[in-house]
C-alpha cells in the first residue's frame, strides 16, 4: 500500500465515523457477543489468517532488501534466483490467503446482516400500531439498512482491521529498528503531519457529508410523496408545480455546491499529503544512503527500509483512528438494539388457548382503554423530534359493555372522534385493554393464541389497503394455501370474477401502490373477496363504504351481504341501510355507550340517535333517492363518480377526472 492509497483511506474512515464520544457499555458488548457467536468459527479463523497475511506482507520488503545486497555483493546467481522465488512464492500466497480472508470477512458480514435485519425485522412486526402511526418509515427502514451495515463493518472491517494492523505494525517496527533505528525514528517524526490533517480533513468533510444527506432524505422525501398518486393529484389540483419544482432545486443546488467543496479540500489534502510521502521517503533514501554510503548501513537496508516505511504508516494511521470506526460501529450497534429494546404491548401468554371452530360471540365487558404515550411505544430519533412526550395517554373509552350473538350484527354509530374504531382494533387485539375486559365465545382475547385471534376475526377499512402485488397474492395474504378455484369463488361472490377475468393479466394483475390502479368500489370489493378466503367468524367492518358514490357502494353492500351472512358482525355504520338491518344499534359520544337498541327503538327515545338520523342519515337517504330517480345519465354528465372509467382501448392507470387515476377496466364498477 503506498502513501496516498494509505492518506485516502484515513481520510475516507474519519469521514465516514461517527462523532460520538460515549464510552463502551458492557451490556452493549455482551449483546453484540451473542450476535457473533453463531459466527465464532468463521471469525478465529478469519483473525489467524489476518495475523499471517500481515507477516507475509512485512517479508517481502525484507527479501527485497536481501536481493539487492545479494546483488550488491555479487554473490551467486542462484541466491539471487532463490530469493525472488521466494518473493513470488509470497505474493502467490498472498493473493490466495486475501481471496480466504475476504470469502471468511463476507460469511461474517453477511451473516451477521441476515441475522439482525431478521431479528428487527421479525421484532418490528410484533410492535403496536401506534409505533407504527408515529414512526417514520424511512428512517425506520434505515435502521435496517444503513445501521445494520454500519454494525457488521464492526466485524468484517474493523476488527480483522485493528488485529491485522497491530501485528503488522509491530513485525515492521521491529525489524526497521533492527535496520536502522536512526532512519526509524526520523521518518517517525513525519507521523503527526500525517495523521492531524486527515482528522481535521475527515471531520469538515464529514460535517458537508452530514448536511448533504439531509437535503437528499429531504429531497427523497418530497420525491417519493409527490410521485406517489395521491400527492401528484393534489399538486396537480392546486396548481403547484412551479413551486414544488423551486423548493427541490434549491436542495439540489446545494447539494451541488457541497460536492464541489467536499471535491476541493479532498484534493488539497491529497497533494499537501503525497508531498508528506515524498518527504518521507526522502528521508529514508537520504538518510539511509548516507550510512550506506559510509558504510554503517547495507544498501538492501536503505531499500526494506523505503518499502516498509508505508507499511509503518498505513497500520498506524489506521489504529490512530481505531477508536472513532468502533465507536461507528457501536452507535450503528446501538440504533439497532434501539428497536430491539422497544417491548411489544401484545404477548401471548405461554398456556394461551386455541378458539374452537365454530360461530363466536364478541362481548365487550366495562372496557376501559387510553392510547400509550409516545416514550412506551416509539423512539424520538424515529420520529425526528428531540424528546418523546411521556404524558400518559387520555382514556378514549370508558366502561364500555355490549354482546353479539353468533350471527348477530352490531352497529356503532357516533360523532368522529366518539371511539368506534378504537372499539374496531381492540376487538382484534391491535391494542390490550386498560380495564374490564374483550371476549370472544366467551374467552378473553388474551386468554387465546395470536393464530386463534385472526383466524375468528376479519376486518375490512374504509381504505381498502392493498399491497403492490399481484391480485393473486393480494388474495392469498389470507390463506396462502388456497387454490385458483378457491380465489375464483371468492371473486365471484364479491361480485369482481367478470372484472378479473377481462384483465389481461388474469390474478397476475398488478394493482398498484395502494391498489391505486383500481378504483375505490374495486378495491373494497377486493378487501372483502379476502375477508372471505380467510373464512373469518366475526367480521369487522369500519366505515367501509363511506367514501363511495351510490353506484360503488351498492356493488359494495352486494357483497359485503355475501360476507355477513352466517357471521357475527360489529359495523361502523356510515349508510342508513347498514343501520336498519342491525340487531343491536350503539350510539357511542365521548367514548362511552350513550344510546343502545334497535333503529326504531332509538328513533321513538328521541335521543342522539333521532339527531344522527335527521341530521347525517336522513340527508344521505335523501340524496340516494334522489340520485336513484335522477338515473344514470346524471352521473354520466356530471363525470364525477369514483368508478368512471377511461374510455375503451384507454392504457390501465392512465389518469382519470380530476387527475385522479383510472381503474384498470373499462367496465363499470
Amino acid at each position: 500500500m503506498d502513501m496516498e492509497v494509505t492518506a485516502w483511506t484515513s481520510l475516507h474512515h474519519v469521514m465516514n465515523a461517527k462523532n460520538d464520544k460515549r464510552p463502551f457499555s458492557k451490556a452493549a458488548l455482551l449483546r453484540i457477543a451473542r450476535f457473533a457467536r453463531p459466527h465464532r468459527s468463521l471469525l478465529i479463523r478469519f483473525l489467524v489468517l489476518s495475523v499471517v497475511t500481515a507477516a507475509l506482507a512485512v517479508a517481502t520488503p525484507v527479501i527485497a532488501g536481501r536481493v539487492v545486497n545479494a546483488i550488491v555483493e555479487g554473490d551467486a546467481t542462484s541466491k539471487v534466483v532463490w530469493l525472488a522465488v521466494s518473493i513470488a512464492f509470497i505474493a502467490v500466497a498472498e493473493a490466495g490467503l486475501g481471496v480466504i480472508q475476504r470469502w471468511f470477512s463476507s460469511r461474517i458480514g453477511e451473516g451477521l446482516i441476515l441475522d439482525l435485519r431478521t431479528a428487527v425485522y421479525d421484532h418490528v412486526q410484533r410492535l403496536p400500531i401506534a409505533f407504527f402511526t408515529r414512526t417514520r418509515t424511512g428512517a425506520l427502514v434505515s435502521r435496517l439498512n444503513n445501521d445494520v451495515i454500519g454494525a457488521q463493518r464492526a466485524f468484517s472491517d474493523t476488527l480483522s482491521g485493528v488485529v491485522s494492523n497491530v501485528v503488522t505494525l509491530l513485525l515492521t517496527l521491529g525489524v526497521m529498528l533492527s535496520l536502522s533505528w536512526e532512519v526509524t525514528l526520523l521518518a517517525l517524526v513525519l507521523l503527526p503531519i500525517f495523521v492531524l490533517p486527515a482528522r481535521r480533513m475527515g471531520a469538515r468533510l464529514a460535517r458537508l457529508q452530514r448536511e448533504a444527506a439531509g437535503h437528499n432524505a429531504a429531497m427523497s422525501t418530497q420525491m417519493t410523496e409527490r410521485f406517489s398518486a395521491p400527492g401528484a393529484t393534489l399538486v396537480k389540483l392546486f396548481g403547484r408545480p412551479a413551486e414544488e419544482s423551486a423548493a427541490f432545486a434549491a436542495r439540489a443546488r446545494r447539494v451541488r455546491d457541497i460536492g464541489v467543496r467536499s471535491a476541493m479540500v479532498q484534493t488539497v489534502f491529497m497533494t499537501a499529503l503525497t508531498m508528506v510521502s515524498a518527504l518521507a521517503l526522502a528521508i529514508v533514501y537520504g538518510l539511509g544512503g548516507y550510512y550506506a554510503l559510509r558504510g554503517t548501513l547495507d544498501p538492501g537496508a536503505v531499500v526494506a527500509l523505503a518499502l516498509l516505511l508505508t507499511r509503518l504508516y498505513a497500520p498506524l494511521t489506521a489504529l490512530a483512528s481505531a477508536r472513532v470506526e468502533v465507536m461507528s460501529a457501536m452507535v450503528s450497534f446501538e440504533r439497532v438494539f434501539e428497536v430491539l429494546d422497544l417491548k411489544p404491548l401484545i404477548a401471548e401468554k405461554p398456556d394461551a388457548r386455541v378458539l374452537p371452530d365454530g360461530p363466536a360471540s364478541v362481548e365487550f365487558d366495562a372496557v376501559d382503554f387510553a392510547y400509550p404515550s409516545a416514550d412506551k411505544v416509539s423512539l424520538a430519533s424515529l420520529e425526528e423530534v428531540a424528546t418523546l412526550d411521556t404524558r400518559g395517554g387520555e382514556q378514549v373509552l370508558h366502561q364500555v359493555s355490549f354482546r353479539a350473538e353468533p350471527g348477530q350484527m352490531v352497529a356503532l354509530v357516533g360523532s368522529s372522534g366518539a371511539g368506534k374504531s378504537t372499539i374496531a382494533q381492540i376487538l382484534p387485539r391491535l391494542y390490550d385493554v386498560d380495564g374490564g375486559a374483550v371476549r370472544l365465545g366467551g374467552v378473553d382475547v388474551r386468554d387465546l393464541t395470536a393464530d386463534s385471534v385472526r383466524d375468528t376475526i376479519g376486518m375490512v377499512t374504509q381504505d381498502g389497503h392493498l399491497f403492490h402485488e399481484s391480485i393473486r397474492a393480494n388474495l392469498l395474504l389470507a390463506r396462502p394455501a388456497a387454490t385458483d378455484d378457491d380465489l375464483w369463488d371468492v371473486l365471484r361472490r364479491s361480485r369482481l370474477d367478470g372484472l378479473i377475468a377481462a384483465l389481461p393479466d388474469g390474478l397476475d394483475t398488478i394493482v398498484g401502490e395502494r391498489g391505486y390502479r383500481l378504483s375505490g368500489g374495486e378495491r373494497q370489493r377486493l378487501t372483502i373477496a379476502r375477508l372471505l378466503l380467510a373464512r373469518p367468524q366475526v367480521v369487522i367492518l369500519d366505515e367501509a363504504t363511506a367514501h363511495l358514490d351510490s353506484t360503488s357502494e351498492a356493488a359494495v353492500q352486494e357483497a359485503l351481504a355475501e360476507a355477513l351472512e352466517g357471521r357475527t358482525a360489529v359495523v361502523i355504520a356510515h349508510r342508513l341501510s347498514t343501520v336498519r338491518a342491525a340487531d343491536l344499534i350503539l350510539v357511542v359520544e365521548g367514548g362511552r355507550i350513550v344510546e343502545r337498541g334497535t333503529h326504531a327503538e332509538l328513533l321513538a327515545q328521541h335521543g342522539r340517535y333521532e339527531q344522527l338520523y335527521r341530521t347525517q342519515f336522513a340527508d344521505t337517504d335523501t340524496d340516494a333517492n334522489a340520485n336513484a330517480n335522477a338515473g344514470t345519465s346524471m352521473s354520466t354528465d356530471a363525470g364525477m363518480s369514483t368508478d368512471t372509467k377511461p374510455a375503451a382501448g384507454a392504457p390501465a392507470g392512465a389518469e382519470g377526472p380530476s387527475g385522479a387515476p383510472a381503474p384498470l377496466t373499462a367496465a363499470a364498477g
